[in-house]
């Protein structure tokens, strides 16, 4: 049975690069029938928050990756840690070492003198004297001397590490905590991990962990090592390329489906396919479809693939993502039009979630202004009439659904002898405060009978008082 796992470091934000190692290893357990487990690796005490917990399990859970086992966190299992750890300390295959820093750090520097790779030159190794006084010593893990690793990675193909080159690595630090290297492999066996998908930032790793494996008769996963994401400019990416964590995206009003598009695509590839749903991702995802160069971020492209899904989705399911930004404007949306019926009107002329709740907002409250251009081209002395002309005809409506409302706008239009678009602008404007909106009669019904006649009142008003130099 395959099983995954996403381990993320909870000092900070779930960033993009996280947010896509996370699902690369949700689909491949998917595709595979296999669990996917969550492990927050938090040792490092002083970096790790709440706060930042927190924002990696709201990130998987707006992405919609669930998890099947965890959230385990490492700092839960020290006891579990140290158990191991005297394991290896009594097979002789980890040692305490009494180094201090000072003398660590005049190794480095002669070898570094000497034009040698700075590493710890294994001093202690086979120490049998007592304890040193006023030295509290770390736990190294006796590396083997000679032989190589082979890392048998999934995407890069075999990679080969030579023993000699690797030093022996502390998995217990001075205060007795467990390292990151040390914990994750006791993590991985414990948990019966068969699969290892990570950033190619981990590859220097994985001959540790896989050597500490080795030695505890685990045994060993397979590693896929996903190449990095890049900025457009081809640079390490970085806030100054815009959002960097998975929050920030549902801010910027993109939809979770787009977001995962456009995840699964940095690095990976099913002929010339773009546009996959989670099913299809889940059916096809492989590794050997991964990329072994990095990928660099194109932001048009999310845009093209949110404009997508907000045209295709279920509207009722993108109304409530909606909903989340509407009332991030400090709207009610119970006070006004159907979310769902606001969806499919504004669809068609919306990159996004956010720019589709700034630009349905007159639906639920009062505009200020006017826009200044519209205002000027369309609430003006001509425009008086056919407006006192829709004031009635839309009062004396029956009904108020798109059909009959645009009828009677017609007929204004008829009426006043003037093209449809002479008579729909200015009530377009009277309305909605600007130029732009979905078709007026969808418009209108969406408003509502009320809001729009007392609209209509104000703009008749405006051009009144322009008219006498109020304004």
């Amino acid at each position: 049975m395959i099983k995954t796992r996403f381990a993320p470091s909870p000092t900070g934000y779930l960033h993009i690069g996280g947010a896509r190692t996370a699902l690369f290893s949700w689909l491949y357990a998917r595709r595979h029938g296999g669990p996917f487990v969550l492990r927050i690796e938090d040792t490092d005490l002083e970096r790790s928050t709440p706060a930042a917990v927190n924002a990696i399990l709201e990130g998987m859970s707006w992405l919609g990756l669930d998890y099947d086992e965890g959230p385990f966190y490492q700092t839960q299992r020290f006891d579990r840690y140290r158990e191991v750890l005297q394991q290896l300390l009594r097979e002789g295959k980890a040692y305490y070492c009494y180094c201090t820093r000072e003398e660590l750090d005049a190794l480095r520097e002669e070898q570094r003198r000497r034009k040698e790779k700075p590493r710890y030159d294994g001093r202690h190794r086979d120490y049998q004297g007592p304890p040193r006084t006023g030295v509290e010593p770390v736990v190294r893990f006796k590396n083997p001397t000679g032989g190589q690793v082979v890392v048998e990675d999934l995407i890069h193909g075999d990679i080969v590490f030579q023993n000699a080159e690797l030093d022996d690595l502390i998995i217990a630090r001075a205060d007795g905590t467990p390292t990151y290297n040390f914990c994750v492999v006791v993590d991985d066996m414990d948990m019966g991990i068969t699969h290892v998908i990570r950033g190619d930032d981990h590859i220097n790793n994985t001959p540790r962990q896989i050597n500490i494996l080795k030695a505890l008769n685990a045994s060993v996963p397979k590693y896929g090592h996903v190449p990095m994401i890049l900025g457009p400019d081809g640079q390490k990416l970085s806030k100054r390329h815009g959002a960097a964590s998975v929050m920030e995206y549902r801010d910027l009003g993109y939809l979770p489906e787009a977001v995962l598009n456009y995840l699964v695509r940095l690095g990976w590839s099913h002929g010339d396919q773009e546009i996959f749903s989670l099913d299809e991702m889940s059916e096809l995802f492989d590794l050997e479809g991964c990329n072994k160069a990095p990928s660099a971020i194109n932001p048009s492209k999310l845009i093209w693939l949110n404009k997508h899904y907000l045209k295709t989705l279920d509207p009722a399911h993108v109304a409530r993502h909606l909903s989340w930004h509407i009332g991030q404007l400090g709207i009610d949306p119970c006070q006004g039009a159907p979310l769902t019926a606001v969806v499919k009107a504004f669809a068609e002329r919306s990159d996004t979630l956010k720019e589709m709740a700034e630009a349905a907002k007159f639906l639920y409250q009062e505009f200020e202004h006017y826009d200044l251009k519209a205002a000027s081209k369309n609430l003006v002395g001509t425009a008086e009439s056919p407006l006192l002309r829709l004031h009635e005809a839309l009062t004396a409506l029956p009904e108020w659904r798109a059909e009959p409302i645009h009828e009677a706008v017609k007929k204004v239009a008829e009426e006043s002898g003037l093209p449809l678009g002479k008579v729909a602008q200015p009530l377009r404007v009277a309305v909605s405060g600007t130029a732009v909106s979905p078709p007026i009669d969808a418009t209108l019904e969406l408003l509502g009978r009320a809001k729009t006649l007392a609209r209509i009142e104000r703009a008749l008003c405006f051009i009144r008082d322009a008219a006498t130099g109020k304004h």
